[in-house]
């Protein structure tokens, strides 16, 4: 009996999708495979709250969801439409693993994925790159309109760097009983995408009787980052600095999506600055953003009778100059 995929993610019915991404990141990390290893029942509960939250997470299909339960991923749509096509991913030798989707119950297309990738994790530990699973996590195609609508619509789940850089999947059609594209295609995912946007492949839809051909309709879901949060082309990060380096100024090696830079520190700088690194945020076409660099300040630990014997020369300084003022 499959729990209720709110219940999964521990969230209300009405949590928007912020409240969503948050339980769904917490739990993520909490039964990761890496952070489990050879936990059964981490895997498992890992591949539920996948589930949950690919279903959650788009608006059409929470809406089914909603509407119908698991009864809107089982067999024909609940609407009247039948469920065609397939995909798959392709892992790092080489090889390509198809799944067709005529009908099958959506709890066994996550046991069939994630199961595999589970047997060979040490092969997909760092997400992205062409070719690699990179977080991609397919929901079962479905023809939306009968025959009049040949376009086939699913979603891939990128991480956030791959959707602030752009990134290549591979991924394998196989129309089942469908009369969709089949082989290899690669998706070109454009730097700066956003969550929700949609990849589309002219062409690479179903056929009809006569020769006219749908497009293939791929909706963007990207990964929570713990380094950074995004605001339009704009990112947001934080950086500790050492304390000395608050007081008295100096460089600091600041990380950005495009490598680290070396940046000045003001002398004074306060913890909860921010910085601005220009043209070091998302780049889309011509325009690029910025990255925002809240400063926290490492107040030393575990000081030496040295360190202490200087420090409380320099407090007894600040009295004195406070006195005299």
């Amino acid at each position: 009996m499959k729990r209720d995929l709110y219940e999964v993610l521990g969230v209300e019915k009405s949590a928007d999708i912020k409240k969503l991404k948050s339980a769904y990141r917490k739990l993520a990390k909490k039964y990761h495979p890496d952070a489990n290893p050879g936990d059964k029942e981490a895997e498992r509960k890992f591949k539920e709250i996948g589930e949950a939250y690919a279903i959650l997470s788009d608006p059409e299909k929470r809406k089914l969801y909603d509407a119908y339960g698991f009864a809107a991923f089982e067999g024909p749509d609940p609407s009247g439409r039948q469920n065609s096509g397939g995909a798959s991913y392709a892992g790092q030798n080489g090889s390509f693993h198809t799944f067709h989707f005529d009908g099958a119950d959506a709890e066994n297309l996550f046991e069939s994925m994630f199961g595999d990738i589970f047997g060979r994790r040490k092969d997909f530990r760092r997400p992205g790159g062409n070719g690699g699973f990179g977080g991609m996590n397919f929901s079962s195609f479905r023809n939306y309109g009968g025959e009049e609508n040949l376009d086939l619509k699913t979603a891939m789940t990128i991480s956030f760097r791959e959707a602030a850089l752009g990134c290549t999947k591979t991924i394998m059609m196989d129309p089942g009983s469908g009369k969709g594209t089949s082989g290899k295609l690669q998706v070109q995912i454009p730097s700066g995408i956003d969550e929700g946007q949609s990849v589309r492949l002219k062409g690479k839809g179903q056929t009809s009787s006569s020769g006219k051909k749908g497009d293939l309709l791929i909706s963007i879901h990207i990964m929570p980052d713990d380094t950074y949060t995004r605001k339009g082309l704009d990112v947001y990060t934080t950086v500790r600095i050492p304390f000395e380096t608050a007081a008295l100024g100096g460089e600091a090696y600041i990380p950005t999506l495009h490598g680290d830079v070396s940046c000045r520190i003001p002398e004074g700088i306060q913890s909860g600055k921010q910085i601005r690194l220009k043209q070091k945020g998302i780049r889309k076409g011509s325009m690029t953003g910025d990255e925002y660099v809240e400063i926290e300040i490492d107040v030393p630990k575990h000081l030496t009778a040295e360190e202490k014997r200087l420090l409380q020369a320099f407090a007894d300084c600040r009295r004195g100059r406070r006195k005299a003022s």
